[in-house]
């Protein structure tokens, strides 16, 4: 089993997602899907700008069985184990600690998509998983109840958000429509209260303007 191209490509996404600041430190992960019955994962604790693609883990989907890597495999690999088993269209998954986004994910809230593209790319909601401790079987169950064949972003409370998608481009176009999305949903949200409350406005108005810019 060839697997230097599919790790090579997991080592890229996590540079492309640390510079557009989606993942940062050893914060986020992602599980690409090799076959049937093998996925690429990223190591757990390793820093994405000096990652090799021998630090990526290799791991057998039914029961994360280390087959290839020179890491232990990431915490979270069970959680995109969940999605990988229950979504057999999915090719990639990628959770991060993406900054508004998470932020929305500690409001506890679902999100409405509004029609059109996104919803083609998102689905028309967006679900919020419970909160669990990271890397736990408990949180990966509390996912799997929110996985929906037609969904492919999903906020974890306290915990940051996953997206998926058919290919690793649309995985990372997910992480970057949600980022977009909930940073117009917020502004609505500070533009609404900004109104109903006119002695914070001044304080609402630099959290929009820190959003927008």
């Amino acid at each position: 089993m060839n697997t230097q191209n599919i790790r090579q490509t997991v080592v890229e996404l996590c540079i492309e997602l640390s510079h557009s600041g989606h993942f940062s430190g050893t914060g986020g992960n992602i599980a690409l899907r090799i076959d049937a019955e093998h996925i690429a994962v990223t190591p757990s604790a390793t820093d994405y700008l000096t990652m090799t693609a021998a630090d990526v883990c290799v791991l057998r989907l039914a029961d994360l069985a280390q087959i290839e890597g020179e890491r232990a495999p990431s915490v979270e690999s069970g959680l995109h184990a969940r999605v990988l088993r229950a979504r057999p269209d999915v090719q990639a998954s990628i959770h991060t600690h993406q900054p508004v986004a998470s932020a929305c994910a500690l409001l506890g809230r679902p999100l409405e998509v509004p029609p059109g593209p996104l919803r083609r790319l998102l689905g028309e909601r967006i679900p919020v998983a419970g909160y669990a401790p990271s890397g736990s079987g408990w949180l990966s169950s509390k996912l799997a109840r929110q996985l929906r064949p037609d969904t492919n972003a999903y906020l974890m409370l306290n915990h940051g958000v996953l997206c998926c998608g058919a290919t690793s481009d649309a995985a990372l176009q997910a992480v970057e429509e949600l980022e977009t999305l909930c940073t117009s949903l917020l502004l609505q949200r500070i533009a609404a209260r900004s109104e109903r409350e006119p002695f914070m406005q001044a304080a609402l108005r630099r959290v929009a303007d820190a959003l927008a810019a």
